[in-house]
């Protein structure tokens, strides 16, 4: 497997609210690293947890990528208080099915900008020690870009004295 590529599994959570505007509410819960992909005859989706007031399930096969070109995204997500990882879900046939996982915040933001459902979840440490080897392996900040004198302009217009 490449040092790129991490397989993972998401647990989406259906929670009961005694609400009169919303009776239920779906959220990501955790994102956790898996050793190997999903066999092909397991279930793609296993229920995980259930009680009268939460439902909790398991979505297998979904992978994690890192590309060079959201290094600094990965950079941002690291170097926070709260590292996590991000699900990007969809409500199929009654349940919040998990599509696409990020650790970029760049690439989250994005997902959220197009109008996607994106919940953060708090980042698994293998998967922080992970992402984070990569970033001190691939992110350089773009340098300052000097800026030039506006000499067309008056220098006590400029800030000068």
């Amino acid at each position: 497997m490449s040092d790129r590529i991490r397989h993972v599994a998401v647990v989406m959570q259906r929670r009961t609210l005694n609400d009169r505007w919303q009776s239920v509410i779906w959220q990501a819960q955790a994102v956790l690293p898996r050793a190997e992909p999903t066999n092909p005859s397991d279930p793609v989706t296993q229920l995980w947890m259930h009680d009268a007031d939460c439902t909790q399930w398991l979505h297998l096969g979904l992978t994690l990528m890192l590309h060079r070109d959201e290094a600094e995204g990965y950079y941002l997500n690291v170097s926070t208080d709260t590292p996590s990882a991000f699900v990007m879900w969809r409500m199929q046939d009654d349940r919040a099915v998990p599509q696409e996982v990020t650790l970029s915040y760049n690439e989250a933001a994005r997902w959220m900008d197009a109008g996607e459902q994106v919940d953060a979840v708090s980042l698994d440490d293998t998967l922080f020690t992970w992402v984070g080897a990569y970033v001190e392996t691939n992110y350089r900040p773009e340098p300052k870009k000097r800026q030039r004198p506006q000499s067309f302009r008056r220098a006590q217009d400029r800030g000068g004295h």
